[in-house]
């Protein structure tokens, strides 16, 4: 059944499962495992032994990073899944591609086992199977940011699972549609497969990490179109409960929970948030480099906003949703302190500018044009003397918005008029 195994094999008994557990190392337990899953038995009790002997052959080999190993044991259990139930089956296949999952940069090695599976539960007619399977690789190819494929697999599978009515399995296909349109930059798809997998949530009972990456979606989403105080409200109900179930997703939701804050201008609440006792227990780079853009915001530094970009590259820049905020942050900063630094000159030069801020001339030159452009102050740059006109505020009289209002209306009467006339004479 594997290289790993011995002959003879051994016979499928909770002794055999014991001998495995005391053995002096995991790769002696390893190959007891192997030896067990070799009893040709089929009994009753046999079946059991084997599946507890699969469990902790997954266990090991997880922890021992043989990658490789578990995804020949799927290929090699095959002869076994005939002899059991579907359901049983579905679960073991399940728990070894997530044992897979736990090993790291097995990325590639996780697509390519999902899509073995495809193909063996297509020709055993386990649709059942095969549609979470699907899904889950879908979810991969979304990771692996190999969106046309991923799309084209959803299109298919949504269409499948809303004829058969699966509901649970249709929120997860919902939910993953939501993230691949987000992650398109087509939101209003992305919010209507949200709105789908909601309504079919509605349905059902959820389980409460299923209903946490709705409320995490629902909150992305929402920061996307500016509205970040409902946006909040979503992260905090998807960390309370990621923080119940102890997931790794909650130190995300706590994350974005503190962009928000920072983004509606209330950078001080993000100490009071990170020192309370849910807040004590994700302390780490994350939480610092949100504390970091939350200083530099209060202190309307630009160094310091700098600073925390570098010092916290992968937790912030290495983050799409976080980057891509922070971004929109850093140029309305800057453009706050660029307007209150030339406030009080009608004419000075881009370096002397450029000394204050303390940021390279080429960046600030690049950033006056652009806001000259979008008439955030009227001026120009004289880019042979390097220095930058700021004009007068021209105020207008306020007789010529009236004036030309009255003439607009004196000509829509004349035009009615004319019109009236022309049916007359007619």
């Amino acid at each position: 059944m594997s290289t790993s195994v011995q002959s003879p094999y051994l016979p499928a008994t909770t002794e055999s499962i014991s001998k495995a557990q005391e053995a002096k190392d995991a790769s002696e337990s390893i190959s007891i495992l192997y030896r067990v899953l070799e009893d040709p038995s089929s009994s009753a009790d046999a079946l059991r032994v084997k599946e507890l002997a699969i469990t902790n052959l997954t266990n090991y080999l997880t922890k021992e990073n043989r990658a490789e190993d578990l995804r020949n044991l799927l290929t090699q259990l095959r002869p076994f899944f005939a002899v059991i139930p579907k359901a049983k089956t579905a679960k073991i296949v399940r728990g070894i591609i997530d044992a897979v999952a736990k090993i790291p940069g097995t990325s590639e090695l996780q697509i390519s086992l999902c899509k073995e599976m495809v193909e063996w539960t297509r020709t055993e007619k386990r649709t059942f199977l095969r549609q979470r399977v699907e899904a889950r690789l879908a979810a991969l190819l979304l990771e692996n940011q190999d969106y046309t494929e991923a799309l084209t697999l959803l299109s298919g599978l949504i269409k499948e699972v809303r004829r058969l009515d699966d509901k649970l399995l249709l929120v997860d296909i919902d939910l993953l549609e939501s993230k691949l349109h987000f992650s398109l930059r087509n939101l209003p798809k992305a919010k209507a497969s949200l709105t789908a997998a909601r309504t079919a949530a509605n349905a059902i009972y959820v389980p409460p990490s299923q209903q946490g990456t709705i409320d995490l979606q629902s909150g992305i989403l929402h920061a996307e179109e500016k509205d970040y105080k409902t946006a909040y409200s979503y992260f905090f109900e998807a960390f309370e409960a990621f923080n119940s179930l102890e997931d790794p997703k909650a130190i995300f939701s706590l994350k974005y929970m503190l962009l928000c804050k920072i983004m509606v201008n209330q950078a001080d609440d993000v100490a009071g948030i990170i020192s309370s006792k849910a807040g004590l227990k994700y302390l780490g780079p994350d939480v610092d480099a949100m504390k970091a853009v939350a200083d530099a915001y209060s202190k309307r530094s630009l160094k310091y906003f700098e600073t925390a970009l570098r010092d916290y590259k992968s937790q912030l820049e290495e983050d799409p949703i976080v980057h891509r905020h922070l971004s929109s942050l850093y140029d309305t900063l800057l453009e706050q302190n660029l307007c209150r630094l030339i406030e009080p000159y009608s004419r000075v030069e881009i370096a002397h500018i450029a000394e204050m801020i303390e940021l390279p001339i080429d960046h600030v030159e690049k950033k006056l044009s652009q806001m000259i452009l979008d008439k955030k102050f009227a001026g120009t740059l004289d880019q042979g003397a390097g220095c930058l006109i700021i004009f007068e505020d021209t105020k207008t009289e306020e007789i010529f918005p009236a004036t030309l209002e009255t003439i607009t209306n004196v000509g829509k009467v004349v035009d009615s008029l004319y019109m009236r006339s022309a049916k007359i004479m007619a």
